[in-house]
């Protein structure tokens, strides 16, 4: 079994979720809401935090991949799933586990800003700055974090760990593990 060691308690999770809901709250006070997660990982942390939003909130999702079954990025990016609205001239706020190199971040970030949307955000529970390889800078931050490999609250390793509430360290490579069990 992998070492996991918790980073973030769910406690500090809610909290965090609870500052920025009312920061989009206020930004966004009288206007409907496109919210657009990037599937899976965002789609925890993007359930509680529309659950606390007080505008008209239209969700929808995108699927990309740059990992594979991988634990670093390639640098290619896929989209999976394309959107099912619209988003010319509509507010948009899109919605990340986590950036790291910000490559697949920047990449969905250029595609959808082509598809003129009135604004578009990004939010992010996650942000491992020291990993970035692009300029980009998400418009709310949960929790900048050193360069580990984590898990939990929607962050996988393997479809594995999503479930955990709390954000994990993995401390031992969990491919490795999972091909060791029966």
């Amino acid at each position: 079994m992998p070492e996991l060691d918790v980073l973030i308690a769910e406690e500090e999770l809610q909290s965090k979720v609870d500052q920025l809901a009312g920061r989009i709250n206020q930004d966004y006070e009288g206007k409907e809401l496109l919210v657009i997660g990037i599937l899976r990982g965002a789609f925890v942390f993007m359930a509680d935090l529309v659950r606390k939003l007080k505008m008209p909130v239209i969700i929808d999702f995108v699927a990309v991949s740059s990992y594979g079954d991988h634990t670093d990025s390639s640098g290619v990016v896929r989209i999976l799933k394309d959107l099912d609205e619209n988003i010319t001239g509509r507010d948009v706020l899109l919605i990340e586990d986590i950036i790291d190199t910000g490559l697949t971040l920047k990449y969905l970030y250029k595609n959808l800003k082509e598809r003129r949307p009135a604004s578009l955000k990004i939010c992010t529970l996650l942000d491992k700055p020291e990993r970035r390889k692009v300029e980009l800078t998400p418009d709310y931050n949960g929790f900048a974090i050193p360069d580990y490999f984590v898990v939990g609250y929607g962050l996988d390793c393997g479809q594995r760990f999503r479930n955990l509430p709390e954000i994990c360290i993995l401390r031992r490579e969990c491919r490795r593990d999972s091909e060791n069990e029966g």
